[in-house]
């Protein structure tokens, strides 16, 4: 195994019942990415964020301007992360609005050059186009680099039978784990180290902006 620090993996799920499709989705997907970054001799650390248990933080975010330490915790979990597993259910042909209320508490460059792979579950296959009208647009919007396969799953994806997936759901997995991979594999993990920055003071700062 690599001597290399480990990758740090950020998944979010907003699935909102117990047990969640939008879950097992989340964590079929990241066990994807974890083999196929073991397979390129990579360790990775997942931290999984359910939205579902911070409705009230969020909310509460929204009305005060500033996050309880949970929230706080889940947002330094998802922006300091080397890449990250986005999943969310679809209500009304887009995502849901736990989901998108979320990455609106998040910095719009927090996300900037990061690597996601995004993901919906929903009752039936005919909303699979909110991955590309909804999903990527967001993301692109925070300039995150998303890969090129984005997984939608239907109930008949599952096959019936639990969480059997059906051939052609594990074909995209693969695919999308193996992109994801790929843009990871190479990265250094670990800590990010802070950039050197020079402060100006406040009053330099006021004494540029008068006229001369």
């Amino acid at each position: 195994m690599s001597t290399r620090k480990p990758l740090r993996l950020a998944v979010v799920s907003a699935g909102l019942s117990v047990p969640s499709s939008t879950r097992l989705l989340a964590d079929r997907l990241t066990e994807t990415v974890r083999t196929e970054l073991a397979a390129a001799e990579r360790e990775v650390e997942v931290r999984i964020v359910e939205l579902r248990d911070l409705a009230v933080d969020i909310a509460k975010n929204f009305a005060s301007g500033f996050p309880l330490p949970e929230l706080s915790e889940a947002i330094e979990a998802v922006t300091s992360a080397d890449g990250l597993i986005a999943v969310t259910p679809v209500f009304t042909a887009s995502y849901s609005g736990l989901f998108k209320s979320f990455f609106d508490v998040i910095d719009d460059d927090a996300l900037t050059g990061k690597p996601v792979l995004v993901a919906a579950t929903g009752g039936t296959a005919r909303h699979s186009l909110a991955l590309e009208h909804a999903l990527r647009p967001l993301f692109a919007y925070l300039r995150a680099v998303v890969v090129p396969t984005a997984v939608y799953a239907a109930s008949e994806d599952w096959g019936g039978t639990g969480d059997a997936l059906t051939d052609t759901l594990r074909r995209r997995f693969a695919r999308a784990g193996r992109e994801l991979a790929a843009l990871l594999r190479d990265l250094p993990g670990g800590d990010r180290p802070v950039e050197d920055t020079d402060v100006v003071p406040f009053a330099q700062q006021l004494a540029a902006l008068r006229p001369e």
